[in-house]
């Protein structure tokens, strides 16, 4: 079980992230980055996963600036407040919330190397984070919302990127998936059988297969360039 802890962003914001830590010498950190439901129970569960790899595990709360304490399930009016809270996030002045996420990779450095992964929003984030925060060994998108589009897609990341979408994704077309790997010859991306959100085991669109094989990836990508 992991903890919270509070965070300082270079603005002077304050942060929360659980922290998961392993039960040896880490041997590297891994931020996660929340899905548009908060630090909620999935993204604790996710984030001691990492943790029982082996991974200093921080998921700082990224709709901090907007609203404090958000934990969100998977209703229909969860993804519509969801959604307000992720809309009213990518609407702050830059840097945003890329500056909690570089607070929650510089706290993290302590660990040796730092990951990042994220999912639907997150993913996102992390695709951004890849290109534009500093200190990131290696970054894992699941299913970006908004990240295969021509002026995400423009991005030109700074540390290897292992992507992850399924071919169901009602939000992100297969299309633009195909076009995004053909920009990109440079990165890993992985197609599922799967649906949006196939990783987590509290939606619907939950694929245990898929996940499980995502995860065995994901995990073997930081292996390779976090340690």
């Amino acid at each position: 079980m992991g903890q919270f802890i509070q965070l300082t962003a270079k603005d002077g914001v304050s942060v929360p992230a659980y922290v998961a830590e392993p039960a040896g010498t880490p041997k590297g950190a891994i931020v996660v980055v929340q899905e548009i439901f908060g630090v909620n129970s999935h993204i604790r569960a996710v984030a001691d996963g990492y943790a029982a790899a082996g991974y200093l595990a921080v998921a700082p709360a990224t709709f901090q600036r907007i609203k404090a304490d958000v934990e969100l399930g998977y209703s229909e009016d969860d993804m519509k407040n969801g959604f307000g809270l992720k809309t009213a996030v990518e609407a702050l002045p830059a840097p945003g919330v890329m500056q909690d996420l570089q607070a929650a990779v510089d706290y993290a450095s302590k660990a040796g190397k730092v990951g990042i992964v994220g999912y639907c929003w997150g993913g996102l984030l992390t695709w951004r984070a890849a290109e534009q925060l500093s200190g990131l060994a290696a970054a894992a998108p699941y299913y970006g919302g908004g990240m295969t589009t021509p002026e995400e897609a423009a991005r030109q990341p700074k540390v290897p990127v292992l992507a992850h979408f399924g071919d169901q994704d009602h939000w992100i077309s297969l299309d633009s998936v195909e076009a995004f790997r053909k920009q990109h010859p440079e990165l890993e991306v992985h197609i599922y059988a799967a649906n949006h959100g196939f990783n987590c085991d509290q939606r619907g669109a939950y694929d245990a297969a898929a996940a499980k094989l995502a995860r065995e990836r994901t995990l073997a990508f930081f292996t390779k360039h976090v340690g």
